[in-house]
């Protein structure tokens, strides 16, 4: 999110008493900013394209229905998630499925309410097959092909290596012959699904990928001999910048790779489907933390805040590869751009690790001033971690009127101690 975006939409919190001393911490999504990101998903892609939002990304209720008034579908892959997005109004056909360990009950029910459906691996097949003429299904059905493509920057966000736990191996002896076999004589098989990565992929890899999935469109079409497969499911896995406001790459230049490396998916032979997730969200979300404490030790300043592992984990964690930008307030919303000092921001919780900024030059920090993390709005506050069996903030949406007003909606209430101690029992 912008910093003139993020101090408006903090300043008009603090002055509506969403942060304070005794609420220190509050997530935030730029309501008009998803609206005009996904805009421009729309833009860039062909109309024979659908675009399904990765619930996983951000499940709040909230966040599907406003998806979905923006004319998206949902992907999702759990119970929960699938039980999520039909409770925020989507139409089964608007709904695909791609959990990696579905139960007989879970597919019953896919394919008995006719959701689409990607199949991860050969037993799965088998348990599909004996149910498809039972439940009269009209999903859409296919395989999730890993085209063994190799690993990005980030190896846990790469799915598409030789030894991956998604999908089918494309390049494994034998299974290329076995998945056309399988498409020749089950012709209700009539999609196919790859999703390369996530974090750290480069546009490069995301395209070989799927050039490899559309071959073997190809060459199914052609063993059957007419067009078996009519949509290819491209996942979503668009790379955010982390690093500065600048959103890099856009839907425009992925887009434009893709058109380079596999043109057939922009000449209307196929549907096009898409399921990004992080690229729809990140940009347009902050969490803010009140500073409570500051000290030096060792030689090194330390600023406490309320946000930590809770609900960055990834970046306590990992924060080679998660490291995000922190922008710092004085408490009533300026920004602090003066005395600059190398400093830790770290977490409330009782472990060492937990840091969110380390060695980082800012402004100095001081205690009551807000520290900002940007580019926060999927995966980080919508997915709390319960340690220290600490309450999820409250998240807010925020609308940004033409008078430069801020509207506010609540999407989640600051969760109460007995609400958080009857989720961890």
């Amino acid at each position: 999110m912008r910093t003139d975006s993020a101090q408006q939409i903090l300043q008009a919190a603090i002055q509506a008493g969403y942060l304070d001393e005794e609420r220190p911490l509050a997530a935030f999504v730029d309501t008009n900013g998803v609206a005009k990101t996904i805009s421009s998903l729309h833009q860039s892609f062909p109309d024979h394209f659908i675009h399904a939002f990765a619930a996983k990304a951000n499940a709040m209720s909230s966040a599907l229905r406003l998806v979905k008034a923006q004319g998206m579908g949902c992907e999702v892959a759990s119970p929960g998630e699938l039980e999520q997005a039909l409770r925020a109004g989507f139409e089964p056909e608007e709904i695909v499925y791609d959990e990696p360990a579905k139960t007989r009950k879970v597919l019953e029910k896919v394919l008995g309410l006719s959701i689409g459906l990607n199949i991860d691996n050969f037993q799965e097949f088998e348990r599909v097959r004996g149910l498809v003429g039972m439940t009269g299904s009209r999903s859409r059905i296919g395989f999730r092909i890993n085209p063994q493509v190799g690993t990005g920057k980030i190896s846990a966000m790469s799915t598409a290596t030789a030894t991956s736990k998604f999908g089918f191996a494309l390049e494994d002896p034998g299974n290329r012959a076995a998945i056309i076999e399988a498409y020749r004589a089950n012709p209700w098989l009539t999609s196919l699904h790859t999703h390369v990565g996530s974090q750290g992929c480069s546009l490069e890899l995301m395209t070989s990928g799927i050039r490899k999935v559309v071959d073997l469109a190809e060459a199914i079409n052609s063993a059957v001999g007419h067009q078996q497969v009519q949509v290819i499911d491209i996942g979503g896995g668009l790379p955010v910048n982390f690093d500065s406001e600048e959103v890099r790459p856009t839907f425009s230049e992925y887009a434009s790779a893709l058109q380079k490396a596999v043109p057939e998916l922009f000449s209307g032979e196929y549907i096009g489907k898409t399921e990004f997730g992080r690229s729809i969200f990140a940009k347009n979300g902050f969490i803010a933390s009140r500073i409570e404490y500051t000290k030096v030790s060792g030689g090194r300043r330390i600023a406490t805040s309320h946000a930590g592992a809770q609900i960055a984990t990834r970046t306590v964690f990992m924060p080679d590869h998660w490291k995000i930008r922190l922008s710092v307030f004085d408490s009533s919303g300026e920004p602090k751009t003066r005395g600059e000092e190398v400093q830790d921001v770290a977490g409330p919780l009782c472990f060492a690790g937990d840091i969110i900024a380390t060695g980082r030059r800012l402004p100095l920090i001081e205690p009551g001033d807000y520290v900002v993390l940007n580019d926060t709005g999927a995966y980080y506050f919508s997915n709390p971690f319960y340690y220290n069996a600490l309450c999820a903030p409250a998240v807010y949406g925020a609308e940004v009127n033409n008078h430069d007003s801020v509207s506010f909606s609540l999407w989640r209430p600051q969760q109460t101690v007995d609400d958080m101690l009857a989720v961890i029992g």
